[in-house]
């Protein structure tokens, strides 16, 4: 199964042009075949923004994030994961990743569990509350959202329930690059599974974007890399090269699960 990671500038708070942008750069990459996954970036339509009344329950072109991803891959008999913002009950956001199908039904919705406090993203965006892993033309998917790297405990979590691909939509400025490559090999190797990450490119008023999307092999092998420029990032998964892996060098079977349980060690006295 081919996954891409679909790597485009994003102008800022507007959706209408950066949608064109992203059908743009689908419709003239050339491709041997057409990927079965897309991936788009964190808040794909809009840039990092803290504005709830442009970004929440989106309706451009009259259409809503989830309705327009949907018509995109209806078109394209493929799935696709977009990031988008809602509002969560109490009025605050929700930075959200949804998966929508092949028949452009809905597969399932993750809400970032981590806001990104260091750019005050917690005091308008609530933080999701479950990991989830769905079921996608034969992988069990997890998809996450950008500062969810920096916490590998919910992709434990994501493992233990089964993830074979973790799918991460990022808005991660260039100026921690490094950090971004380094942290998705080694969530790769860690958890013995695929990673598709998806990184923009560009700039909005606070920050440069070197894009950087990757696939990376569960041994850790970077499959596919974009640069800094608007690119679709693709490489095919082999389920049976994971589940051999696994089966071959099986470090999850000794993944102590009690310290994911809320077990710790004690302090010496």
């Amino acid at each position: 199964m081919r996954f891409a990671a679909v790597q485009h500038e994003i102008d800022w708070e507007t959706p209408s042009s950066t949608r064109r942008r992203i059908l743009d750069l689908l419709s003239t990459t050339k491709a041997d075949r057409a990927p079965e996954f897309l991936l788009l970036p964190e808040l794909c339509e809009t840039g990092f923004s803290l504005d709830l009344d442009v970004v929440a329950d989106l309706e451009a072109d009259g259409r809503s994030s989830e309705a327009w991803a949907s018509d995109l891959v209806a078109e394209r008999g493929s799935f696709v994961q977009i990031g988008h913002a809602t509002r969560a009950a109490d009025g605050r956001g929700l930075n959200r990743a949804s998966i929508l199908g092949p028949d452009g039904g809905l597969v399932g919705r993750y809400d970032k569990i981590h806001p990104f406090s260091f750019a005050k993203e917690d005091r308008v965006y609530a933080p999701g509350r479950t990991v989830e892993v769905l079921n996608c033309g034969g992988f069990k998917v997890c998809p996450l959202v950008c500062y969810d790297l920096r916490f590998p405990e919910i992709w434990r979590h994501g493992v233990r329930a089964g993830a074979e691909v973790f799918t991460i939509g990022a808005s991660w400025p260039a100026k921690r690059q490094h950090h971004w490559r380094s942290l998705l090999i080694a969530r790769a190797i860690e958890n013995q599974a695929y990673v598709v990450a998806c990184n923009r490119i560009g700039r909005d008023p606070s920050h440069d974007y070197a894009g950087g999307s990757m696939v990376i092999s569960p041994l850790g092998e970077v499959l596919a890399e974009g640069g800094a420029d608007a690119a679709i990032v693709a490489a095919d998964l082999d389920r049976d090269a994971l589940l051999d892996w696994r089966r071959t060098f099986p470090a999850l079977t000794d993944l102590q699960a009690r310290w994911l349980d809320g077990e710790t060690a004690e302090h010496s006295r």
